[in-house]
């Protein structure tokens, strides 16, 4: 019989499976891990739409290569669109959270 998982201790994971066992963030340090990972990605973005701004400007003045503009251009597009499915994902789960009963 196998036995339950609350018998099983962490230092027979360890020996067993070579993992080693993860610490429990507290519930504000993890918030705060995850706004900061939001905020970096979003000034990521912003930076990469402002690269793709000046090369298309440097390409009007004859200064930058045609690839040079696509490559940034389609980066911040990628970033752009990566950051619109991050909202509508957040927005989902806001509106999932607001309909649940109390």
């Amino acid at each position: 019989m196998i036995p339950p998982v609350g018998s099983i201790a962490p230092s027979t994971l360890t020996e067993t499976t070579g993992l080693q066992p993860t610490r429990q963030m507290p519930a504000s340090e993890t918030g705060e891990a995850f706004s900061a990972m939001l905020g970096e990605a979003a000034a990521s973005t912003v930076a990469k739409l402002n690269h793709a701004e000046g090369v298309s400007l440097k390409a009007l003045q004859g200064e930058a290569d045609t690839r040079e503009v696509v490559d940034a251009v389609m980066s911040a597009e990628q970033a752009l669109q990566a950051s619109i499915a991050v909202r509508d994902k957040l927005v989902t789960a806001y509106l999932d959270i607001s309909r649940m009963a109390i």
